[in-house]
């Protein structure tokens, strides 16, 4: 007998497997896409299923709701390995959904999971066959697709957004698994208390997967009292969890909206919530390294001259994380968090480079006024280069009027200083010796 033989050793499936939804009446969630009148529930119904890119959290029901889709299209269902697939693969998956055709007069639906982990080669490959419409492309990506997904590909297929699911759909979901007899564990009696819900629920986080997952673990561990009954309380469940509550993937999605949070956090004087979102960061171990560097981007772009202070401190904690390394770097970091957040902001210098930028572009090549031109031959000066230059060290005050701009662009305003902190200082000085040309 084979051990590993499955009529000889059947594994039950876990819970999470055994619950998935096997058509769009039975998934929670993504009401706006599955619902009455969304926009894949439509297309179903209508016999009509283009590629798609399905971008939501873990556990939010991509690769199911990639699976019903085919399902109910009557369509084949091919699965492509984003880590272990190649070229090779696709071939042969085209070649599989041209027979489906020929044989049985149907589509096919290549799903392919992280589908941010193929490689430029490898989206390329899948191309032609999207533009020619061997088969429908499914991909699920948690990450921006975006920023993940070359251009090409991605205009070819459509992308749907799916949320993490609620509190709400979470307890239905459990509901659900503790009464469905067949596929749950309603052939037994379970006692799941109220707080114990809470702390499912919590944990998951809206990932459906982990709240299945911790619900199993939890009947699992769970006591029986004298009449059989599974008693699940707040302690078991927390134990069945075994998780930290930070959740955080320092390469996914959830990277990119904390370190969003706490930039935010900063830019509108909110010390409280810079300080939590630095703290969240840490504790879920991202690399101090990488704070540093975004907190360093926005003492400029968000503080700037009103406080100039700001970015040497800022600079000044990024060394500190360098030198003391971690747990001792947090302090400098969140020493300079806080300032960062209460400090006066401006954003004038960030503007006035973008703006800069946009009139290098739009203007094309443009010449530097011949007064302005760096002279090292008596030869350039005959032609009249360097010829008319004032030293502004020459002049009282150090400054004396004159074009620096090019011809094209002499009257263009680009800094507009605020009226904050130490940049008013730098206004009124500017006002002063320029005169109407800085007057707002």
């Amino acid at each position: 007998m084979d051990l590993f033989d499955d009529a000889a050793s059947p594994v039950r499936p876990p819970l999470a497997a055994r619950m998935r939804p096997t058509s769009l009446d039975q998934v929670v969630g993504q009401q706006s896409l599955i619902g009455p009148g969304g926009v894949l529930r439509q297309a179903i119904q209508d016999g009509w299923v283009s590629s798609l890119i399905l971008h939501g959290p873990a556990g939010s029901g991509k690769s199911t709701l990639a699976r019903i889709i085919a399902r109910a299209s009557g369509m084949s269902f091919v699965e492509f390995s984003a880590t272990s697939s190649g070229v090779k693969e696709i071939r042969e998956a085209a070649d599989h959904a041209r027979n489906e055709r020929k044989l049985y007069g149907r589509g096919t639906v290549v799903f392919c999971d992280e589908i941010h982990r193929l490689n430029k080669g490898q989206q390329d490959a899948f191309l032609p066959f999207v533009e020619d419409g061997v088969f429908a492309l499914i991909g699920a990506t948690t990450e921006n697709p975006y920023f993940e997904i070359n251009a090409p590909l991605l205009s070819r297929c459509l992308v749907a957004r799916l949320e993490p699911l609620s509190d709400e759909d979470l307890l239905q979901l459990i509901e659900r698994a503790l009464t469905d007899e067949e596929r749950g564990l309603g052939d037994r009696p379970i006692d799941l208390r109220p707080e114990a819900r809470a702390v499912l629920v919590r944990a998951a986080n809206g990932d459906a997967r982990r709240a299945l997952g911790a619900l199993e673990q939890a009947a699992f561990l769970a006591p029986y009292d004298s009449e059989g009954t599974a008693i699940i309380d707040a302690e078991v469940a927390t134990q069945a969890t075994q998780q930290r509550l930070v959740l955080y993937d320092k390469s996914g999605q959830a990277h990119y909206n904390v370190i969003s949070a706490y930039i935010k956090s900063i830019r509108g004087s909110d010390p409280d919530a810079a300080v939590f979102w630095l703290g969240y960061m840490l504790e879920a171990g991202e690399d101090p390294r990488f704070i540093a560097r975004r907190m360093v981007i926005a003492a400029a772009e968000d503080i700037g001259n009103a406080d100039p202070m700001g970015l040497v401190l800022a600079v000044a904690a990024a060394h500190a994380v360098e030198l003391c390394g971690m747990p001792e770097a947090q302090i400098p970091l969140a020493q300079a968090t806080v300032y960062l957040a209460c400090t006066e902001k401006s954003n004038r210098a960030y503007l006035a480079v973008a703006d800069a930028r946009a009139a290098a572009r739009e203007g094309g090549p443009l010449k530097v006024p011949p007064h302005l031109m760096d002279i090292r031959h008596e030869a350039q000066r005959r032609e009249g280069l360097g010829v008319g230059y004032k030293y502004p060290h020459d002049f009282d005050g150090a400054f004396c009027a004159q074009q620096y701009l090019p011809d094209t662009l002499v009257d263009r305003r680009f800094y507009r200083p605020s009226d904050r902190g130490r940049e008013k200082a730098l206004r009124e000085r500017i006002q002063r010796i320029w005169g109407e040309r800085y007057r707002d």
